[in-house]
């Protein structure tokens, strides 16, 4: 008797919804909670408090909603052998078109095509409720339905200019990979997440947003002096217009060896009342890089990624596996949602764990701006972005061990006003 791959898979999807849907059930009666925790009392005003609360609130009734849904749909689709029905659906359509049905890269496309369409229809009322009706509710939401569907739109034209040479590389390099198909895998993949990472920040995220290079002044030069004071490459400042889409507020760098840039959000300068919180944040990011996080977090990634094409090369050819989830031949890209499916149990696992080593990193980047000396506008500028961003005060232990991939503000201010530790 086969073994119930798809069975086994769907229920185990059940498992892990009513799990998550517990920690949900704490994390949401930690946001029910109508006090501040003490760390905050008086840190925090009594009017933020209630607006963050206010927000999170609605924020976690739509999470459950959408999180049933998503469960049901997904389940059904598994269950009730949607894929290999669109699958061969996605066959006929070849035919009709005049298309060679038999070209296994032409079928992935046209399976590809009704897959992209199915999950715009779906995500769709859920993207437009959680824009326009909760972020706008409270005060975040900055863009017209004109220009969130323009952002729709071009992501979709980049997917299909984009993952068609991507899906037939991958497919032939399974179909000829022999027995180093797993390194050829990997190293593909290698190769095209580093040509992204040069190419998103210059080419397709100008498409989104405006970045214009941070004027001269103090702010300025204080962050250049900070960059040269640690030896970063630092090429060139940015300020991202953020606030057109959203008040949310962040920063973030990018690039390789000597050519470094720094994108600051309009909407975090805006926030940070003094030049010093916005430099104690960049301090915080220039941790992550002179501590080698982003370096530790790359490797991590490509290691996993090795292991997981390891584990498809030793079921790609497993007809059970394939029969469990309806279909009567082993089509390449199908083989890959499948194997992501069985591996759901190990994936979120290393989630866990890439969220332990995360929130241990963002404690080191906190240190290493405060052994700068920006202890006290690192302390204020958090405390500011978690008041303008309407972050939970409350948080269920539980739910942030298993989600949060950065601490609590809580655990992270107690951080910062530990004493040193002397050393002799």
């Amino acid at each position: 008797m086969a073994f119930p791959y798809m069975e086994t898979v769907v229920g185990f999807m059940v498992v892990v919804y009513v799990f998550e849907t517990y920690l949900d059930l704490r994390q949401h009666a930690a946001l029910n909670l109508p006090s501040l925790p003490k760390p905050l009392v008086g840190v925090i005003s009594q009017e933020k408090f209630e607006k963050a609360r206010a927000y999170s609130l609605d924020k976690s009734y739509f999470h459950f909603v959408h999180e049933l849904v998503t469960i049901l749909m997904d389940s059904t689709i598994l269950y009730f052998g949607v894929l290999p029905w669109f699958w061969k659906k996605s066959e006929e359509f070849l035919v009709y078109a005049g298309l060679d049905a038999e070209n296994e890269i032409f079928h992935t496309f046209a399976f590809l095509a009704g897959v992209m369409l199915w999950s715009q229809i779906t995500d769709l009322p859920f993207s437009l409720y959680s824009t326009f009706v909760i972020e706008a509710r409270h005060g975040f939401n900055k863009q017209t339905i004109w220009l969130f569907f323009r952002d729709m739109i071009k992501g979709i034209v980049l997917s299909i200019v984009i993952g068609p040479p991507i899906v037939a590389a991958i497919i032939i390099i399974v179909q000829k990979g022999g027995p180093y198909l797993a390194i050829y895998l990997w190293a593909f993949t290698l190769v095209v997440s580093l040509v992204m990472m040069t190419l998103y920040p210059v080419l397709i995220a100008p498409l989104f947003n405006k970045f214009t290079p941070l004027p001269d002044g103090e702010l300025r030069t204080k962050i250049e002096n900070l960059a040269s004071s640690l030896k970063f490459p630092l090429k060139k400042l940015f300020v991202i217009d953020g606030s057109t889409r959203s008040s949310h507020s962040n920063a973030y760098m990018y690039g390789f060896f000597k050519n470094k840039r720094i994108v600051l959000y309009d909407t975090l300068i805006q926030q940070c009342q003094k030049d010093e919180e916005v430099v104690a944040v960049i301090a915080h990011e220039l941790g992550h890089w002179k501590l080698n996080h982003t370096m530790y977090s790359f490797i991590a990634v490509q290691i996993l990624s090795l292991l997981q094409f390891g584990g498809f090369t030793l079921v790609r050819n497993s007809n059970n596996l394939y029969q469990s989830f309806g279909f009567d031949t082993q089509p390449v890209l199908i083989g890959l949602i499948i194997f992501q499916h069985t591996v759901i149990p190990l994936q979120h696992i290393v989630s866990f764990l890439l969220n332990l080593v995360s929130r241990a990193f963002e404690f080191q980047a906190d240190g290493f701006a405060k052994k700068l000396g920006y202890a006290a506008p690192l302390r204020v500028g958090l405390i500011r972005l978690q008041e303008e961003n309407l972050s939970a005060m409350n948080t269920d232990p539980w739910f942030s061990a298993y989600h949060y991939s950065h601490p609590p503000l809580v655990e992270r201010l107690a951080a910062i006003d530990e004493p040193d530790k002397k050393t002799d």
